[in-house]
């Protein structure tokens, strides 16, 4: 992002920080203002800004100051549901140069969503496709997607509470990500960090603590890759796996760097590397990594499940300093 680039504060477009007014449209008005001037930081102070769906604009970035609170909504209708994209508190699809820093918390504050959606579902307003009174996944907001962006940057913040998973970078290229801390164990699915087909990533110096995947790279797409990817200095623990590829593995990981990283009480995987959808998983490094209580340390494997005949590999593995 651009040193000379502007700082504009929220409070100065009108956005009420009492906790229960919805800004919305406030904040987006603020957001789409500052991309028209040509870039800059929107500032929250101290204070609880709720808001539903923001979408941000290219060389926007988000900063909130140590104290200061965005809410998601609480009511589902509130969040955006767009083709191509996936739900979420913040939406971001084809923009560059954008950030969410600072020391201030964003809380999705999934698990009232979530029940709010079993509510309707009761009434017979949303289809509970699963059958199990639990809301599918796209229904649930993430906090964060962004698809198809440039030169993301995402430090210092405080990222809680989500509907879904917390986090997905789809097909971006130049992510950085520099310590953050993350607890989502409101429901379902609730992965810490999924990166998805990207390339130049930097994943250092953060906390995970999820009720699913903590770290997980997917590759939902044949025709892209996971490629040039740092994980390093980080702890995470999870309900599920630590380190994790392969979710779902259509394309492949390679050339990735997973060094100095701590993985503690995770029921599966401290480290899982999984090709089960045609994927090619090539020059991994994993170096110092320490497993504390979790169910097993290292998973790798090959499979087929929906390879559409792809014949998935894995080659050039190096894990030691275990």
């Amino acid at each position: 992002l651009r040193a000379s680039a502007k700082d504009y504060n929220v409070d100065d477009f009108g956005a009420v920080a009492d906790g229960t007014t919805i800004n919305t449209l406030t904040i987006q008005y603020a957001i789409d203002q500052i991309h028209a001037q040509g870039g800059g930081r929107l500032v929250f102070p101290l204070g609880r800004y709720v808001s539903g769906t923001l979408h941000l604009r290219s060389n926007v970035t988000l900063h909130l100051e140590d104290g200061s609170i965005l809410l998601g909504s609480t009511n589902p209708y509130d969040y955006d549901r767009m083709p191509g994209l996936n739900t979420a508190f913040l939406l971001a699809k084809d923009q560059e140069n954008i950030g969410l820093t600072g020391l201030g918390t964003i809380d999705c504050r999934g698990r009232e969503v979530a029940y709010r959606l079993v509510e309707l579902i009761h009434k017979g307003l949303v289809e509970d496709k699963l059958g199990l009174d639990r809301p599918v996944e796209g229904l649930r907001p993430m906090i964060v997607y962004f698809r198809s962006c440039r030169n993301v940057k995402v430090e210092g913040i405080r990222l809680i509470n989500s509907g879904s998973w917390v986090q997905t970078y789809d097909q971006c290229v130049g992510l950085h990500i520099d310590r953050i801390y993350v607890e989502s164990n409101a429901y379902w699915n609730n992965d810490g960090l999924d990166v998805v087909d990207c390339e130049n990533v930097t994943v250092t110096n953060s906390y995970f603590d999820a009720a699913d995947d903590a770290i997980c790279l997917k590759s939902h797409d044949p025709n892209f890759m996971c490629r040039n990817v740092l994980i390093r200095n980080n702890v995470a623990r999870s309900g599920a796996s630590g380190i994790k590829f392969g979710t779902v593995s259509r394309g492949g990981f390679v050339d990735i760097k997973i060094l100095n990283n701590k993985v503690y009480d995770t029921y599966r995987s401290a480290v899982t590397f999984a090709a089960v959808d045609g994927a090619t998983i090539e020059n991994v490094l994993v170096d110092t990594l320490r497993a504390i209580n979790t169910g097993n340390v290292i998973y790798l494997r090959i499979g087929d499940r929906w390879s559409s005949g792809k014949q998935p590999s894995m080659k050039n593995i190096t894990i030691q300093h275990v």
